[in-house]
């Protein structure tokens, strides 16, 4: 079969706000983020694009209830943003890419973002299942898409690019059409740039159009207080060594005026717009009018594609002001900036502020040694996989209340200009 039309790249945005965040393995209490004002304020911004996942806890339910009201109802169609979610991991250890389960979990996502449809779904973690377990769950997606149009696009995520690598392989040689996407996580950071070096010519020739990039902290590794600790403890898969070298750069970093996460944000963000550009998208940039949508040329350049996750307004905030600031050292920048409210004098602090980037990325490689480019085993080497599907809970608890009235306005005085002095 042919790729699906119009390609996914000519309408997705390439900043995308990942809720993973929204989720007890990276904060004790979901129910206490302001869900509902982090996702007003990304929409008031220019965010176009959510990605979730029914493993990530409560945040499809989070995220649903959250443009369920009458501030998105307003001001923000259905048509005008993206909605992309996953099927087929349920729990640490449980899968099910049976397609009775994917029939299930896709209607469940429906009923929980309170969508008639969905733009994209991926298949979850593939490298814990076998390809034809992978196989299977995507061609069932594929029926949804054709027969019930609940479907845009179909993809697949997870962590070791070569497994990823492979499996659009396979799937494009069993099947004649290719992947929409393959989403990898944790895999263009200043720590690992191997979704660039190895995985990215092999994606290409395997026809995938978008290939987003997530986790541009690894999961938190890259932060100079360590790994976050949720209500579930510490569960990332990372070595002591690889942690304890980590610490290293963070102190370096620390040394040179500069935070390890600020620096890794901007780098990934960054880097991964140029490097990514082949299997990128010329979605709706969020250049910087807020409440405007932009509308993009068809022949524009692509800009690869990054999720990026936040827990609060103030983090969205700082996300948005990096984001601005890399379009403005653009190529063509200058105009960015002074159509979006800026001048001219951000695009000169972002090319100083880029230099200066890739320089400390340098560094930090140098002091990374052995551990740059280091991958941890997913699955881990004892991983043991549970055949009990778990029933589909209920209705999930009402979360608590959001602070709504900072996502409806700027505060007095902010133009999200980005400061000279603002390292970023």
């Amino acid at each position: 079969m042919p790729k699906t039309t119009p390609p996914l790249s000519s309408l997705l945005p390439p900043l995308i706000c990942g809720t993973a965040t929204f989720n007890d393995q990276y904060n004790p209490d979901p129910y206490a983020l302001p869900t509902t004002g982090i996702v007003h304020r990304a929409l008031s911004l220019g965010v176009r694009a959510f990605d979730t996942s029914p493993y990530y806890g409560p945040a499809e339910e989070l995220l649903g209830k959250a443009l369920d009201t009458p501030f998105v109802h307003e001001n923000f169609p259905r048509r005008d943003y993206f909605l992309l979610t996953k099927v087929g991991r349920i729990a640490g250890t449980q899968f099910d890419y049976s397609p009775p389960h994917v029939r299930r979990s896709v209607q469940r996502s429906l009923d929980r973002l309170r969508t008639s449809y969905l733009d994209v779904v991926y298949c979850h973690d593939v490298e814990f299942v076998t390809p034809e377990e992978v196989l299977a769950a995507v061609t069932e997606l594929r029926r949804i898409r054709d027969q019930a149009g609940h479907i845009k696009y179909i993809g697949i995520s997870g962590y070791p690019v070569t497994v990823l690598c492979d499996l659009a392989e396979m799937i494009l040689d069993r099947t004649s059409e290719p992947l929409d996407a393959v989403m990898s996580y944790a895999n263009f950071t200043l720590q690992n740039t191997r979704l660039s070096s190895m995985a990215l010519p092999r994606l290409r020739a395997a026809g995938i159009d978008v290939v987003p990039n997530a986790s541009v902290l690894g999961m938190g590794l890259l932060r100079r207080t360590g790994v976050p600790i949720g209500a579930r403890g510490d569960f990332h898969p990372s070595p002591r060594e690889l942690r304890q070298a980590i610490q290293r750069a963070s102190d370096w970093c620390d040394a040179q005026g500069n935070r390890i996460e600020k620096v890794a944000i901007r780098f990934a963000l960054e880097t991964w717009m140029r490097n990514g550009e082949s299997v990128g998208s010329r979605g709706d940039p969020a250049s910087g009018i807020p409440w405007r949508r932009e509308k993009v040329a068809h022949d524009a350049t692509k800009l690869g594609i990054s999720v990026i996750g936040v827990s609060n307004i103030e983090e969205l905030n700082e996300t948005m002001r990096v984001w601005r600031s890399i379009l403005d050292g653009l190529e063509d920048g200058e105009q960015i900036a002074v159509v979006s409210g800026r001048g001219s004098k951000d695009r000169v602090w972002s090319l100083k502020r880029q230099k200066q980037v890739q320089e400390l990325a340098q560094g930090i490689k140098g002091i990374l040694g052995v551990y740059f480019d280091f991958v941890w085993p997913s699955p881990p080497p004892d991983f043991r996989k549970q055949d009990v599907t778990p029933a589909i809970p209920a209705y999930l608890p009402t979360p608590a209340a959001s602070p709504d009235q900072l996502a409806l306005e700027l505060p007095v005085g902010e133009s999200m200009e980005v400061s000279c002095n603002d390292e970023i």
